[in-house]
């Protein structure tokens, strides 16, 4: 996963006169802090330097992280096309960023706190392709401003910030703010997992519908240390590589996310929680199935359509229902 061309670009330019020492030294102290889940009431990003270090060191990886949550929505919801989006902890705009490859936002309204990271995401945006941008100040410890409902609403890397009695009413507002769909995304740690279940018991309550990853409204299956998460695959940028001292030219971001609507989504049999495991006419997949439960499943080619269906898939993805699967499998080039 890369960076759209124009952001990518963007962000070079915000971090070519900045000292790589400098990049270093900031980009280790927003790390610490974020892995610290700090809470002290100042911003990660409460400073030029460490916004920028942000832009170097964490936006491909949320950019990344985001962008799989939003392919999921995509894929279960295709006759979702929002035109509004609001973004809830923006930072640069990440979010903005990422919708804007996926379906047709023109309307962006994006509430970040620091002011920091907010002038940047200001100065990116100038090349994001959407019609109306829009910037305002708000601390999330105390929810969201008056008449801010859009069709999409974004808490992405922001619960983790706040106070647990915080974060419950910034999701209260969010979903009052969300017109169809309100995507959460969290780090793949186990407390962000917790976070998200949480999340995920108040919004159900509140008659919300899961979209995504969750095939089904039982409680999750999951029982720690186990936990629910995803990965996808970041393209390191060599300024990336030289604030992080890293020779290898990608990293894996690990997230969990929750997707929730006020319409339902294309039901599923199931989520691939984990790698497959392939092997010679065979293929193991863990999932979190739509009864509710959660366990490896063998594929065998003498399983046909289902086997065909299942070797296509990977960790994140949603096995279709068998109905669907033949359908695909109509299309599938090695049918015989």
């Amino acid at each position: 996963m890369e960076l759209p061309a124009a952001l990518r670009q963007a962000v070079d330019r915000a971090l070519d006169a900045v000292a790589l020492g400098d990049l270093a030294a900031a980009a280790k102290t927003l790390s610490d802090r974020y892995r610290g889940e700090i809470r002290d009431g100042t911003p990660h990003m409460s400073g030029d330097l460490a916004a920028r270090a942000y832009l170097a060191t964490r936006l491909p990886a949320t950019y990344a992280a985001i962008s799989a949550a939003f392919d999921a929505v995509a894929a279960a919801r295709p006759d979702f096309a929002p035109r509004s989006l609001l973004d809830i902890g923006a930072g640069p705009g990440t979010a903005m960023w990422a919708a804007a490859q996926v379906w047709p936002v023109s309307d962006a309204l994006l509430v970040e706190r620091s002011g920091a990271i907010r002038a940047l995401g200001e100065a990116l945006a100038v090349s994001a392709p959407l019609g109306t941008i829009a910037w305002t100040d708000a601390d999330l410890a105390g929810g969201l401003p008056d008449g801010v409902q859009r069709d999409l609403a974004v808490i992405a890397y922001v619960l983790n910030e706040l106070a647990p009695d915080a974060a419950a009413r910034l999701i209260d507002a969010a979903w009052a703010a969300t017109g169809d769909t309100l995507m959460i995304v969290e780090p793949g740690t186990p407390a962000g997992w917790r976070r998200i279940l949480q999340a995920r018991s108040s919004l159900l309550a509140a008659g919300a519908r899961i979209v995504a990853p969750c095939p089904h409204a039982e409680a999750c299956p999951l029982v720690e240390p186990d936990w629910c998460h995803f990965s996808r695959k970041v393209a390191r940028s060599r300024i990336h590589r030289r604030v992080k001292g890293a020779e290898v030219p990608w990293e894996d971001e690990k997230f969990s996310y929750l997707a929730v609507s006020r319409r339902a989504g294309t039901a599923f049999q199931g989520r691939v929680l984990a790698p497959p495991k392939a092997g010679s006419g065979r293929v193991t997949l863990r999932l979190c199935r739509a009864d509710g439960t959660a366990g490896e499943r063998l594929f065998t080619r003498r399983e046909g359509q289902a086997y065909k269906a299942a070797r296509r898939l990977d960790w994140g993805d949603a096995l279709p229902q068998a109905g669907a699967c033949d359908a695909q499998d109509s299309h599938d080039p090695e049918r015989p």
